[in-house]
């Protein structure tokens, strides 16, 4: 790693905030016994968004069945689907009086659903808890079973509908080898088809060695299957196993992009150093 990458530049420091609404979070999701992709891949606004009073659950526990080497999330063999997690799922967003809540898992493909009932589950009986809940999904790309997750995923809608390709194609050997570029794409537009009426959504990180070409290609294949929303943010490595920055991207640049996915046709658009697929995701628009 270059000199330039061993020390954050000035503007990904911010400081950890000891807020009174922080420590309710963090109080709520221990009681609750709740895993968040907050904590699990290390996520640097973590202490804004719980000072925030949000946080963004993890479902079907900790463990993924990939080894994707930009998150820091464990990897091995997961335990069943907990039964009781969208009871516990319902009264967290009830104690912290939610209004939006986006809703992550990790990959199970030991699941012949790849977790899709759990999801429709977890949705439901929050709903059924706070009937003027608005959620976000975020899915793995449920591989072999696409069009079966769908169907089951449909009982639960309203929703926005989400899944990250994460960064350029010609990067997945190196980080997400786990992952397929076209499946991907193929699963936002089949959503996209089952569910004309849902936004998609997708996240893309920066500063894995990509160039401005690949990121617009990108761009162009997320608008050419349907997926009208957007997040572009620096990559942070999350662990010391993890993939090394090869680059930290200027703010600038980042309003660069944002301007450009605008053009090509996103309608929502999160471009920053600090954005996640999930940051700031309850905003109708992004043009603060």
């Amino acid at each position: 790693m270059s000199s330039d990458t061993r020390r954050l530049p000035p503007w990904l420091r911010r400081p950890w905030p000891t807020s009174h609404r922080f420590q309710h979070t963090e109080q709520t999701l221990e009681t609750l016994r709740l895993e968040t992709i907050c904590t699990n891949a290390n996520c640097p606004n973590k202490g804004e968004c719980w000072g925030r009073g949000t946080a963004t659950a993890l479902i079907l526990g900790g463990v993924c069945t990939r080894n994707c080497r930009f998150c820091s999330v464990g990897t091995g063999h997961p335990e069943p689907p907990d039964p009781s997690e969208p009871a516990r799922l319902a009264q967290m967003a009830q104690t912290m009086e939610l209004k939006y809540l986006v809703i992550t898992s990790v990959n199970r493909d030991d699941l012949p659903d790849g977790g899709a009932w759990h999801f429709r589950d977890c949705v439901l009986e929050v709903r059924r808890r706070r009937p003027s809940m608005r959620f976000e999904i975020l899915v793995p790309d449920f591989r072999d079973n696409q069009a079966e997750a769908l169907e089951i995923l449909a009982e639960a809608l309203p929703f926005v509908f989400a899944h990250n390709v994460e960064t350029v194609p010609a990067l997945y050997p190196q980080a997400r080898s786990g992952g397929n570029y076209e499946l991907s794409l193929q699963l936002l537009q089949m959503a996209q088809d089952r569910f004309p009426d849902t936004p998609t959504k997708s996240s893309i990180m920066l500063g894995l060695g990509e160039t401005d070409e690949d990121v617009t290609a990108v761009l162009r294949d997320l608008r050419r299957v349907g997926c009208d929303r957007l997040t572009i943010g620096q990559y942070l490595k999350p662990s010391k196993d993890s993939l090394d920055v090869v680059d930290y991207v200027h703010p600038d640049k980042f309003a660069w992009w944002k301007e450009r996915a605008l053009e090509i046709g996103f309608n929502w658009v999160q471009s920053a150093p600090f954005a996640r697929s999930s940051y700031f995701a309850e905003q109708e628009n992004t043009s603060a």
